[in-house]
């Protein structure tokens, strides 16, 4: 399924364990870069025509923006703009408990508070629209999600739908008739994922996030973050994945409503880069968000783009940095 020949188109124990692994499977972020923005007053205009594309950088959940590290250096290199976005909680401002250092305190673990239990969709959305506001100033936005990144692509567009030239999700939750990425995760299509192998840490609902101790050295949790996250990667890089991840992640972000609106998000262009070898989001879950959005606006469907990659996306970032040049390439046009 791609823009040549396309088609239109776990099962955790309770509420919070779900959350919890959903959480850890999308914490991989694909491959670009490191700096945040704050806010910006500019006033929104109409989208640029022409000019050089700026492109923003959304990460998924546990991650950050240097996760984009590499992606963004090629797309240095080919002398595009790019810029990586740490959502609130994240980066410099994330949450390390003091019971997931070393030595670590487990039990303490299970019950230690966080602030990111207080961000919401909201917050990361009024983010990222600060961003778009200050990079729409200097010529057309392109806008790319990774994993969980994909919801606030969502919220984004349903505000400032004006500022954006093109979305871009890079296997990334896309919800519209299906409200949140629960929703999603519950459908037939989500079935084959493997997320429910990461053990996350057994929080109370009531604590309001959902922990994965990537530090925890346990066998069975270097196992599955490579069968979920990237089971093409050789061992080292795997674990070099690990050590940039962060813990803690809001428990409400999943269960909040993310649908892009036909009247703002559906005015906007959009891609979708497919993981064929996804085993977090699964290629019949990605299918479905296609087919649904597409339902939905009828007359701007998904450009659709497969790769052979795996939930963090393609190992060399020059596959990626191409797909994001064709992009480019349909902004100026």
């Amino acid at each position: 399924m791609d823009d040549t020949t396309r088609t239109s188109g776990p099962d955790g124990r309770g509420r919070q364990s779900r959350r919890g692994v959903l959480r850890a499977a999308v914490a991989g972020a694909g491959s670009a870069a490191m700096v945040g923005a704050g806010a910006d007053a500019a006033v929104a205009g109409e989208r640029p025509r022409g000019g050089a594309v700026t492109f923003v950088l959304v990460h998924g959940a546990g991650s950050n923006s240097y996760g984009w590290s590499a992606l963004l250096g090629e797309l240095g290199l080919r002398g595009h703009r790019a810029v990586a976005v740490d959502l609130p909680g994240h980066g410099p401002g994330a949450y390390f408990p003091v019971s997931y250092q070393a030595p670590q305190d487990p039990e303490a673990l299970r019950t230690e508070p966080s602030p990111l239990s207080k961000v919401t969709l909201a917050d990361f959305a009024a983010h990222v629209t600060a961003v778009v506001r200050r990079a729409h100033r200097n010529g057309p936005v392109v806008l790319v999600g990774q994993s969980m990144g994909g919801v606030t692509l969502n919220a984004v567009a349903n505000a400032v739908p004006e500022l954006i030239a093109h979305l871009v999700y890079a296997s990334a939750f896309c919800p519209t008739k299906r409200a949140t990425m629960l929703e999603l995760m519950s459908t037939p299509e989500a079935a084959s994922s493997a997320i429910a192998l990461i053990p996350a840490v057994r929080t109370a609902p009531e604590l309001g996030v959902t922990r994965v101790n990537w530090r925890s050295g346990a066998p069975d949790l270097f196992r599955a973050a490579k069968e979920v996250l990237g089971a093409d990667l050789p061992d080292e890089e795997v674990r070099a994945l690990l050590n940039i991840l962060e813990p803690d992640e809001s428990a409400a972000i999943a269960g909040s409503d993310a649908r892009g609106l036909p009247q703002s998000w559906g005015r906007v262009p959009r891609t979708f880069l497919r993981f064929t070898a996804d085993r977090a989001i699964p290629p019949a879950l990605q299918d479905l968000m296609i087919r649904d959005a597409d339902e939905l606006t009828p007359d701007n469907r998904f450009r659709v783009r497969s790769l052979a990659a795996s939930h963090i996306g393609p190992r060399d970032p020059a596959v990626f940095a191409d797909e994001l040049e064709r992009v480019a390439r349909l902004c100026r046009g």
